[in-house]
């Protein structure tokens, strides 16, 4: 199993808490924040290890904007701003 980072975002739908991977489209929920973000890295462990047994990891990484580095590591996008907005 590789290792990657990636961002998390939390945000609260009525009592339940959700937990978002923007990079890789990914979500998951739970009682807490934390609980929630538990879920969402079994959630990302899950759907890598699934897209590694069909052979399409590097190009599901390559499609999300990871870059691998010349070590082999995969490096994420930059998340540079989140913003609360209204029109």
């Amino acid at each position: 199993m590789i290792q990657i980072d990636f961002d998390i975002i939390v945000y609260r739908e009525n009592e339940t808490f959700i937990a978002y991977c923007p990079e890789l489209d990914v979500s998951s929920c739970g009682n807490t924040i934390n609980h929630a973000k538990e879920m969402l890295r079994t959630a990302v462990r899950l759907f890598l290890e699934e897209v590694e047994k069909m052979g399409t990891l590097d190009e599901i990484l390559s499609e999300a904007n990871y870059v691998k580095d010349t070590s082999g590591r995969w490096i994420p996008p930059k998340l540079v701003a989140t913003e609360l907005a209204s029109i």
